[in-house]
């Protein structure tokens, strides 16, 4: 994962909320740790902040690779807290996708084939 361009890669906006710079480089640390943690190549991440109320909405999608667009959205009454939520719940299914690729499980081939080629892991032996 190339950690220069991540600028260009990762969208931090929101429509009716004022986001300081303080939260957008939270919101890319975030989403840079759990995109080097899990598979390491990062797409494209957003992050869309919307005010409801006294409730801030917090909506996160990360595209890993080959794997579908994980997402996730969260409600709280502090965006730090709405944007770990989400970010919670998009870990969760990156490490559900990550488990379903382990190597020491048996290998489905019409499933895993395709998932396998566009990370550049090898297919087990």
């Amino acid at each position: 994962m190339n950690l220069e361009n991540m600028d260009s890669v990762i969208t931090i906006e929101s429509a009716s909320v004022d986001l300081g710079e303080a939260f957008r480089s939270h919101a890319q640390q975030g989403i840079t740790r759990a995109a080097s943690k899990y598979f390491g190549r990062l797409n494209a991440a957003s992050v869309h902040v919307s005010r409801e109320g006294i409730l801030f909405r917090c909506t996160v999608n990360m595209q890993m690779g080959a794997l579908k667009t994980m997402s996730a959205e969260a409600q709280d009454k502090d965006c730090y807290v709405a944007f770990k939520s989400a970010m919670d719940k998009v870990e969760k299914q990156l490490r559900r996708a990550k488990r379903e690729l382990r190597e020491d499980k048996a290998t489905r081939i019409d499933k895993d084939a395709t998932l396998r080629d566009g990370l550049g892991s090898s297919s087990p032996v």
